[in-house]
């Protein structure tokens, strides 16, 4: 009955953090106009996402703008959209698997040691899933850290993270406790049967006498 809570709470883990990832890709906030030197009074605040930039004005208006070419972002901005994408879509797998493993469900049969199987396979398919996420994130984030310190980079141009980027950290820690988790139900080994007869041993002498 505890494995099967464990399950429930690794399957529940996971998918709140696939919702997290989903979001924080969607978002256009994966990193933020930074304030700094003359720059810290300014009418408007610049995002960019994954897909789009945004410009977020004093008055309420926002503009946004998706990118016209994938031929004209740079490497850091290409390996992270796709590692989001194959991230999510691992999850995806692992949760589908998840739900056929679980012991609280009917799929995948009636076999405790085979579910078992699957489970753990499962959790390790969402582990996978959630380091492809985690690699991009802080690959992202590298590359918003390195333009910072750069003396080459304009002020007005220098950028910080945005709370999208939070938000796919976070979902990707999630599903690695809910995928380590669910990796966790691995089979025990089975209790060696005893036999049911007796085994028979040759006479003694001291019956013969």
């Amino acid at each position: 009955m505890a494995n099967s809570g464990l399950q429930m709470l690794g399957f529940a883990l996971s998918l709140v953090g696939l919702i997290g990832l989903i979001v924080g890709t969607i978002l256009p906030q994966w990193k933020m106009s930074a304030y700094v030197g003359d720059n810290i009074i300014t009418a408007i605040a610049m995002y960019e996402g994954l897909w789009m930039s945004c410009a977020f004005q004093s008055t309420g208006q926002i503009q946004c703008k998706v990118y016209d070419s994938i031929l004209q972002l740079n490497s850091a901005l290409q390996a992270t959209r796709a590692l989001m994408i194959v991230s999510i879509i691992v999850i995806v797998v692992g949760l589908g698997a998840a739900c056929m493993g679980m012991k609280c469900t009917n799929c995948g049969g009636d076999d405790k040691t085979r579910k078992s199987r699957i489970a753990m396979a499962a959790g390790i398919i969402i582990l996978i899933g959630s380091l492809c996420a985690i690699i991009a994130c802080s690959w992202y984030a590298n590359d918003i850290i390195k333009a910072f310190y750069n003396p080459f980079t304009p002020v007005n141009t220098k950028y910080e993270f945005g709370s999208a980027i939070f938000i796919a950290w976070a979902g990707s820690f999630l599903a690695i406790v809910g995928g380590c988790m669910l990796a966790a139900s691995c089979p025990r080994g089975s209790p060696k049967s005893t036999p049911k007869y007796p085994i028979s041993r040759p006479p003694s002498s001291k019956e013969y006498v």
